[in-house]
């Protein structure tokens, strides 16, 4: 019963605490005169991953590599099959395609190099600083490709960040505040969750993996879902596509990066025979479906949530 307080108090202060921050951050830099487009590109599409950094590295800290592994790759394939699928079942989402293709790229790549580091055995310290090379890389080239030539992408990702900073700018002083506690609220939140789910694994005989993948993903990727439904319900869902798609390549080339950066991580051999193969074809259905029409419509959306559940099932039934 404690374990469960915990993680569900976990996850109200990583919802809470995440969306704080972002809002605060936007609102800051907004004061601070930073253009809507890269404030869409960093601190709403990193920002909503903000609570998976916290886990991760609460996780490698508690001597959890397994939880911290888990919750990256968990978070991938609950963003495509779980909360881009929510999304799109209440309203279908357009693609921009010029944008599409880099970024289709730049998700291929992430999702295969993930594969490569974690079938060497562990993904160390030089690994880390490579993915987060690549972040680096990628978000300056896309900063500079929406510059140079504006497009209908760079004003998706504009209305990114108006959608986190509100109709009604904030005070600074408040906006700082928001910053402040929403990062106090996130990194307290992490450390419940994660004594909380390796509690719960211990206690039913499930691995720390199967929990990183499951309760910790699902439970950090609440500020992804929480702005895909409120962009779906506003009838901008092509917002909730965006975030997905920057969130798994950030889950991928920062989290997982600075978090080996901090403590090298161990890979458990199912993670590569089993979980990362299903993220890679979860990466795979994404684009085949974006592909089609430019489009991703409700019976893709219910091909995702049905890859989902079967997912789901087969884990926990190897767990079992």
């Amino acid at each position: 019963m404690l374990a469960l307080l915990e993680i569900s108090a976990g996850m109200a202060l990583l919802l809470g605490g995440g969306e704080a921050l972002v809002r605060g951050a936007v609102a800051i830099a907004r004061r601070l005169g930073v253009s809507p487009l890269l404030i869409g590109l960093t601190l709403v599409g990193y920002g909503t991953s903000t609570p998976e950094l916290v886990a991760c590295l609460e996780a490698a800290f508690a001597g959890v590599p397994d939880v911290a592994l888990g919750n990256v790759v968990g978070s991938n394939i609950a963003n495509v099959l779980l909360i881009l699928a929510a999304a799109v079942l209440i309203a279908p989402a357009r693609i921009e395609p010029k944008a599409f293709r880099r970024d289709a790229i730049a998700l291929s790549v992430s999702a295969l190099v993930a594969l490569a580091l974690a079938a060497t055995g562990v993904v160390g310290r030089l690994a880390g600083l490579v993915l987060v090379a690549l972040l680096v890389f990628y978000t300056v080239q896309t900063y500079r490709a929406e510059t140079a030539h504006p497009d209908e992408w760079g004003a998706i990702l504009a209305a990114e960040g108006e959608l986190k900073d509100g109709r009604r700018p904030l005070d600074f002083r408040l906006a700082i505040l928001l910053a402040l506690g929403g990062i106090v609220a996130t990194v307290v939140g992490a450390g419940l969750l994660i004594d909380g789910a390796v509690t719960l694994a211990r206690g039913f005989g499930v691995s720390e993996l199967v929990i990183g993948l499951t309760l910790v993903a699902v439970g950090t990727s609440l500020p992804e879902l929480a702005t895909a439904l409120v962009a779906a319900w506003r009838g901008q869902t092509e917002l909730a596509y965006g975030n997905v798609v920057g969130s798994n390549i950030y889950n991928v080339l920062g989290i997982l990066g600075v978090t080996a950066l901090v403590s090298p991580l161990p890979v458990p051999p199912t993670l590569v025979t089993f979980d990362l193969p299903v993220m890679l074809a979860a990466t795979a259905a994404l684009i085949l479906f974006a592909l089609t029409g430019w489009r991703i419509g409700r019976r893709e959306g219910a091909a995702l949530l049905a890859g989902y559940a079967l997912y789901l099932g087969v884990l926990f039934r190897g767990a079992g």
